[in-house]
């Protein structure tokens, strides 16, 4: 079998400089490249991590503006090293929470979710 993995995921978005920068300012990615669709109607964005080519955001603009708040993509989850420092340096940004606190696993993982500029979820998650 070939060598699989999530290249990225897309999330639709209304106002694009507003998402690449709640990415970059609140998620700590770094913006790879911006794209104009074929159709020209549409404008992408990918960001990431450290400039590695593993899993991708891709955000679109000028698709479709009637989705839920929520999308089609429940939640992007992305790894953290200290969830408490993480934690509490979104709470001092007034990013709006999902979860007013930590929430622990049975299996000792901890995560908390809050939302993106469109309404998106987010979660940090420390295994």
């Amino acid at each position: 079998m070939a060598r699989r993995k999530i290249d990225h995921v897309g999330i639709m978005v209304k106002d694009m400089e507003r998402a690449i920068q709640f990415y970059q300012e609140v998620v700590g990615m770094e913006l790879k490249g911006r794209l104009a669709h074929p159709d020209m109607s549409i404008s992408l964005a990918f960001l990431g991590f450290d400039g590695s080519d593993e899993t991708e955001l891709e955000l679109i603009k000028g698709y479709n503006d009637n989705l839920p708040v929520e999308g089609k993509v429940h939640h992007l989850a992305v790894t953290v090293d200290d969830i408490e420092a993480e934690f509490e340096r979104i709470k001092q940004l007034n990013v709006p929470l999902i979860d007013e606190e930590i929430v622990t696993l049975p299996n000792g993982y901890r995560y908390f979710f809050f939302r993106g500029p469109e309404g998106e979820w987010i979660e940090f998650f420390q295994r």
